[in-house]
């Protein structure tokens, strides 16, 4: 009677004991890409403070990640862009600043508008996006994500910035340990993860 007591006094511990060999468990961080080294392998992001796949929200802090030397934990490298987000309805377009260390919402004069459009559609496949024409001080930025193709202007001042500025960095996320060091990285823009 004494031995069964006892086995019933350990059942409950025993997932305590298990959850406790396995070790601490990591995190997991996600956000846009505005720089990439790979001489030095390190990727800097903007942290997506929602975490909603269809609404997401680059308004964090920039966090820098060394990548995993393993290749088996690391997915294909991520394009930096600094247009953190595309507001339609605003008529303004949200930038990480490399010079502030900050965020800057630029209005913009809308010059047209086209929404629905796929990757496949002839007015983008193919095509290279952001087009930027100093000329006509206009940028043209398509957005796979919101399915709009925009064609907007800006005063000249804004012509000077490199156009990395219009472009949207891949959307990556990290698993770490530690802080500042990816034990796995996924691109996940470049990641079709219902591919077979």
């Amino acid at each position: 009677m004494a031995k069964r007591r006892n086995r019933w006094v350990l059942l409950p511990i025993l997932p305590l004991a298990l959850m406790l060999g396995c070790g601490e468990m990591g995190k997991v961080d996600q956000g846009r890409v505005i720089e990439f080294n790979p001489a030095k392998e390190t990727v800097t992001f903007i942290q997506d403070v929602k975490a909603d796949v269809g609404n997401p929200d680059y308004s964090g802090a920039p966090h820098v990640y060394t990548l995993p030397k393993d290749p088996n934990e690391r997915g294909a490298d991520p394009r930096a862009g600094k247009r953190m987000k595309l507001d339609t309805k605003a008529k303004e377009i949200t930038i990480y600043d490399v010079a502030s260390k900050g965020f800057k919402k630029i209005p913009y004069t809308l010059i047209d508008e086209k929404d629905g459009v796929s990757k496949d559609n002839p007015l983008v496949a193919g095509k290279k996006f952001p087009a930027v024409d100093k000329a006509k001080k206009t940028i043209t930025i398509y957005s796979g994500r919101q399915k709009m193709l925009v064609t907007f202007s800006l005063p000249e001042e804004y012509f000077a910035l490199p156009e990395d500025t219009w472009e949207a960095g891949d959307e990556v996320r990290v698993y770490y340990k530690e802080p500042g060091k990816a034990l796995r990285f996924m691109n996940i823009s470049k990641t079709d993860i219902f591919k077979k």
